[in-house]
């Protein structure tokens, strides 16, 4: 791995991190510096998705797969801050379709929106600050 690759993936992960700790302070009035780290993991995994997957894959698509690793990077997270360390950051016990109060079905579906937006944000933030290919979407 290059310095260029590692300096890369650090800018996208505090931007992502970033976004991650806005939206929580935005939606739940409070955050925690674990949601700073699993926002930019998160961020700079969905980012690869291009990468593993060609540019013809739909957003839908690419939406989905977002969608499955923020909810897995969400319930690791969750067992190891909550559970383990019981720092108890966040609790999903009241929502329906929950594993452990630790994910849930109604936060993995806005995950989807959310990885659509995060899969835009990211592509542009490479061509931009990065000269990457210039990103071209398809729906399906």
């Amino acid at each position: 791995m290059t310095f260029r690759h590692v300096l890369k993936s650090t800018i996208l992960a505090v931007i992502g991190g970033l976004i991650y700790i806005l939206i929580e302070l935005l939606w739940r009035g409070h955050t925690h510096i674990s949601m700073f780290i699993l926002g930019g993991v998160c961020f700079v995994a969905i980012g690869l998705i291009n990468e593993l997957f060609p540019w013809e894959l739909g957003i839908v698509w690419q939406s989905m797969i977002g969608a499955v690793i923020v909810t897995v990077c969400e319930f690791i997270t969750g067992l190891v801050v909550n559970v383990w360390l019981g720092l108890n950051v966040w609790d999903y016990s009241n929502m329906p379709f929950n594993v452990m109060g630790q994910i849930c079905l109604p936060f993995s579906l806005a995950w989807v929106v959310l990885s659509a937006i995060a899969i835009v944000l990211d592509d542009y933030l490479r061509y931009w600050m990065f000269g990457e290919e210039k990103p071209h979407y398809k729906l399906v």
